[in-house]
């Protein structure tokens, strides 16, 4: 097999359906979106069973536990992802939304609407929920997409693609709306980076170094969904209780997420009453602590921690912590340390947290809740394409809105320039 020929014809033939797409209505789409829902519900025996392979593959070759549970699918997780087709289909269509409408004194009559950005690429490593997500979001807002996921994934992920695009298809999609590159070999991208011609942006999703991968050899235009390397700031003035249980929640109700907490801040007036009893709680909870000499005093037998654990994502029940002395230091600790992904402060102290919201900068900022709402779903939009970390054009989770462009439709009646 010829790979840059391969991919050039499935980027060709993505490109043709875009265009196609563009102008599909908003009841065909729905359409396909609940017949690809029906569809995985209907056949998850197949997408359980290719899975297994993957996941036995994944553990013969001594990958972690991470890996493993973004690997993984279950019956829960199937149906969540068939959920979020169906809650797409509910959403409404942002194609041909007015933006803004305005009159110049020269009697022209300026429309801002939304149009489909065209071909999406998506590169992603060990996640078939991705195949899903990325396509329900992609065909909704009028985009033909190009799936290529990790090889560690193939037979997920190709179980997953064959069952949604032939029922996309059924449904009245045009063919070419979904494309899946389904050859492991790492040139197979290094061909798709390269087709402006074809496709208008990709979206990598993944761990830094294929992000960084992407961004830095790809001449199509990307949009950088980052990792997360985030903190939870107990504040002086916080519920001690509140501030356990959101800790709690952000580190390991599913620790190999981007949205995961990583380093825990604490004020260092309220760091005797809190951590004792926080650090048992996590070490029954198997949660490995790295922390500040304060902290080895306040939590005994745990790790010093490094300057490498403080920057480092672990997506793994592994915390650092780190006593502060004031509020300036937490966010002043954030802006070396962060990813611009999402921090949360927990506090009483409204001055406090207004600061916090108007001066840490990331995607999402949040006050008295736990950094794992970073989400499509839980922001509302049924699913997402990834969580950008980058300030154009999108930022935070990225739904419909996100996977558009703008397009200015004039009226005139005879107007001509002087």
């Amino acid at each position: 097999m010829n790979i840059d020929d391969y991919v050039i014809e499935k980027a060709r033939r993505a490109s043709l359906a875009a265009r196609m797409l563009s102008n599909a209505g908003t009841e065909v789409k729905n359409r396909a979106l609940l017949s690809m829902a029906e569809k995985v519900k209907r056949d998850k025996g197949d997408i359980l069973r290719a899975n297994e392979a993957d996941l036995k593959n994944a553990k013969k070759s001594g990958k972690n536990n991470a890996f493993i549970d973004r690997l993984s699918l279950d019956e829960k997780r199937i149906n969540s992802m068939a959920d979020g087709l169906e809650k797409v289909a509910s959403l409404p269509d942002p194609i041909g939304e007015g933006i803004k409408m305005w009159k110049r004194p020269n009697d022209l009559h300026i429309e801002k609407v939304r149009v489909p950005l065209g071909t999406i690429g998506i590169i992603y490593e060990a996640r078939p929920n991705v195949t899903v997500d990325a396509s329900a979001l992609c065909l909704k807002s009028g985009n033909s997409v190009i799936l290529r996921g990790g090889k560690e994934a193939i037979n997920s992920n190709s179980a997953i693609y064959n069952i949604i695009n032939k029922a996309a298809i059924g449904a009245g999609l045009p063919e070419g709306s979904m494309e899946f590159i389904d050859v492991t070999e790492r040139k197979a991208v290094e061909v798709l980076m390269k087709l402006n011609r074809y496709v208008d942006v990709l979206i990598p999703r993944g761990g830094n170094g294929l992000i960084s991968s992407v961004v830095e050899n790809s001449t199509v235009p990307v949009i950088k969904t980052g990792s997360g390397n985030c903190h939870v700031y107990v504040d002086s003035d916080a519920d001690l209780n509140m501030a356990e249980d959101i800790v709690v929640n952000a580190k390991t109700q599913r620790p190999a997420v981007c949205n995961a907490m990583e380093t825990l801040l604490v004020h260092k007036d309220i760091a005797e009453k809190l951590l004792p009893h926080l650090g048992d709680t996590l070490k029954k909870l198997n949660v490995q602590i790295r922390g500040c000499s304060k902290t080895q005093e306040l939590i005994p037998n745990i790790k010093l921690a490094t300057e490498e654990d403080y920057a480092k994502e672990f997506l793994d029940l592994i915390l650092a912590v780190k006593v502060v002395d004031s509020l300036d230091e937490a966010i002043d600790h954030i802006y070396k340390y962060g990813t611009k992904h999402s921090e949360s402060i927990i506090t009483n102290n409204y001055a406090s947290s207004q600061r916090f919201l108007r001066e840490v900068d990331a995607a999402a900022v949040y006050v008295n809740a736990s950094t794992r709402f970073t989400d499509g779903g839980e922001f509302g939009f049924g699913a997402e394409i990834g969580i950008s970390t980058q300030k154009l054009h999108a930022r935070g989770p990225m739904g419909l809105s996100e996977l558009t462009t703008a397009k200015y439709m004039i009226y005139g009646e005879g107007q001509i320039r002087e």
